[in-house]
């Protein structure tokens, strides 16, 4: 995405401002500064769009680390809340969320489920609209009065059991759970109300007397986990969320695990794709991320035949011609003249809040943000891909706020870029040992 800073509120400049102080990736406004990724929009758009219809879609991100794998996938988020989609970020670790167990992989997903009105977790936001729905659909018909709650209760249990028949043939408790928290608002029990809805999150340790009054019993496992995301897919159709963005990050992470757990978890992706293919999931847009090691290598996809057939992918030829409508998508990384894009694009940002702006604009020239990608990238041992965020930051926390603060602060005579240990990352901390001595000061 090249060109001027789109209109965007101060309040806006000042979150994406504030995420990259941190040294974090702001949660939202990443198309103000989305550079290289133009090429995938209409691919994309085009996915979204399918995912809207009622069809789904599925990508496998690819790219090192540093390559903006995360990035990617929130700016693929924002473009999809936009189209009233409801999204999930997922973070696949060994301990806390192991891919092999889709019940813990479906609980983290309702955890940070989000849309474009509500934050994490927006589960009981988008039953309550559901329900509330459902009641206006029955009304609309005229067939129930207005003021008869029992038969309007009644008109909905039927509306509800016609609308989740197919997650009903395999995962009667998905409804069952609905119609008990439906029925604990009515009667004003708040705390049966909150522990049913935590059960349809996939929670454990929920209250066995809320289960028992709705008729359900147990904890959600494996297999129950794809019939409650088929279940959460219709509620959220029905409400005006035609479909779910999930994102799976860092899959890659299954290289690391006991070659059974792993063996396990690539059979839970080939079972979630299939199920996919087989149209189980209108609406949903699933993406992976990986590094090309977890898509290549023997201790990753390749140790699983069928996996690998549905995500075999062509990059013999030069990036440039890699297709955007692939099933893998090859994220490049950075050039020194794509981070020095990268920096003006985020003064730009900056400007729009600052108090001197015009100071900003000759003392933060082109020049010099050119200047500070190469010290920071030397400072890596050469290696751009990994080095947008520590450039961000640096940018940001040690170079702007100080021009815009102090009236004769000039960075090429005030500042020389310096690296503390603490603010590193593992793979910023080993190519920086790496690097050796060098000079960072800059011209």
């Amino acid at each position: 995405m090249n060109g001027p800073v789109p209109e965007v509120s101060a309040a806006r400049r000042r979150d994406v401002i504030d995420a990259l102080r941190r040294g974090t990736v702001p949660q939202a406004g990443l198309g103000l500064f989305a550079v290289g990724l133009d090429r995938f929009e209409a691919a994309l758009d085009d996915d979204l769009a399918t995912a809207v219809r009622g069809g789904s879609a599925f990508h496998a991100l690819r790219g090192e680390y540093g390559s903006g794998k995360t990035f990617f996938a929130r700016w693929l988020a924002e473009r999809a809340k936009r189209r009233g989609l409801a999204v999930s970020e997922v973070q696949i670790s060994e301990t806390e969320t192991p891919l092999h167990r889709l019940e813990t992989v479906y609980r983290r997903l309702v955890e940070r489920l989000t849309t474009a009105t509500h934050r994490p977790s927006a589960l009981r936001a988008v039953v309550d609209s559901w329900f509330y729905a459902l009641e206006e659909e029955i009304l609309d018909g005229g067939e129930v009065a207005d003021d008869d709650e029992t038969a309007l209760a009644e008109a909905v249990d039927a509306l509800l059991e016609r609308r989740l028949a197919d997650v009903a043939r395999t995962t009667p408790a998905f409804s069952a759970a609905l119609r008990g928290y439906r029925q604990a608002v009515a009667a004003g029990d708040g705390s049966r109300a909150e522990a049913l809805i935590a059960w349809l999150g996939g929670q454990k340790s929920v209250a066995a007397s809320a289960k028992r009054a709705a008729g359900v019993r147990g904890d959600l496992d494996h297999f129950g986990a794809l019939g409650f995301l088929q279940g959460l897919l219709t509620v959220l159709r029905d409400c005006g969320h035609p479909g779910l963005l999930l994102v799976l990050d860092e899959v890659e992470t299954l290289q690391r695990v006991r070659g059974d757990v792993r063996e396990k978890s690539l059979n839970a992706l080939r079972q979630l794709l299939d199920e996919i293919d087989a149209g189980r999931f209108p609406g949903l847009f699933l993406v992976i991320t990986g590094t090309p090691a977890f898509y290549d290598g023997q201790q990753g996809v390749q140790r699983l035949a069928p996996l690998a057939q549905r995500l075999a992918t062509d990059f013999t030829t030069e990036p440039r011609f890699d297709s955007p409508r692939a099933v893998q998508l090859r994220l490049p990384g950075f050039d020194l003249e794509s981070l020095g894009e990268l920096g003006r694009r985020v003064r730009d940002i900056y400007a729009g809040t600052a108090r001197h702006p015009e100071r900003l604009a000759a003392r933060v020239d082109d020049a010099y943000l050119g200047e500070l990608a190469r010290a920071v990238t030397g400072s890596l041992g050469g290696r751009v891909g990994i080095a947008p965020r520590l450039y961000l930051r640096k940018l940001v926390a040690d170079v702007l706020d100080r021009v815009d603060e102090f009236p004769d602060f000039d960075p090429r005579l005030h500042y020389a870029l310096t690296l503390g240990g603490t603010e590193l990352n593992e793979i910023e901390r080993s190519a920086a040992a790496g690097a050796g001595d060098i000079e960072l000061e800059l011209p």
